[in-house]
């Protein structure tokens, strides 16, 4: 999953940058409201967390702006103001959920994965199911019909996003997309590459393959 944050507070970024990685995101960051309007309008990320004290463009003008342009992306804003008409402001502005600095680590991972699943229609449950598949995104663990399967880092990202996708049929370049960070070179063909390794160690049925169109997976998330 690909996530944008835009937060001007250096030392924060970087802290969330670290521990976002660690729970397998691809980040992109940008400190200025300015840059954030532009590029959160143009790249395709599944979810934005958004400070609104920023240099250059106000957080609450750049949300406002991506919701009138149509922007459905999920948006949670950071903020180190406390007063209601603040947040009733953010709410309104268009934003999907609220975080009053300073929190905890595990509360903003909470929160992302649940307004993650929400936007794609999954019920919000300790782990992802599937097709006798069981994804705990806090353990960072895979386990099928009981039996835990050990998957690396880079597989544990895929089928994440397959189990949040479901009976969708997703092309390489997609995957690639939503994979990476705008930092990182997207080779469709490392993609290929790991859904190999995710059918030998799963199963080949659990990822179909539409010729022409890019990859299935085979399952109904619980």
């Amino acid at each position: 999953m690909r996530l944008l944050l835009v937060e001007d507070h250096v030392p924060l970024a970087d802290e969330l940058l670290a521990g976002l990685g660690r729970q397998g995101y691809a980040v992109d960051w940008l400190a200025d409201g300015r840059d954030a309007a532009y590029q959160g309008a143009t790249e395709p990320y599944d979810l934005i967390i958004l400070d609104l004290g920023l240099p250059g463009k106000p957080g609450l003008e750049v949300l406002r702006e991506w919701r009138g342009g149509g922007l459905s992306t999920p948006v949670l804003i950071l903020t180190a103001r406390g007063s209601w008409a603040e947040r009733i402001d953010g709410l309104k502005a268009g934003a999907d959920d609220y975080l009053t600095k300073p929190f905890h680590p595990e509360e903003l991972q909470l929160r992302i994965q649940a307004l993650l699943r929400r936007s794609h229609g999954v019920a919000n449950q300790p782990r992802l199911e599937a097709s006798g598949l069981q994804l705990d995104e806090s353990r960072q663990c895979v386990s099928l019909n009981g039996n835990e399967i050990d998957l690396t880092a880079a597989e544990f990202r895929l089928l994440r996003y397959f189990m949040l996708h479901p009976g969708q049929i997703l092309s390489k370049s997609h995957l690639a997309e939503h994979l990476y960070d705008g930092e990182s070179e997207r080779d469709s063909n490392v993609i290929e590459v790991h859904v190999n390794h995710l059918r030998r160690k799963l199963g080949r049925e659990v990822i179909e393959t539409r010729r022409g169109q890019g990859y299935r997976f085979d399952g109904v998330a619980g």
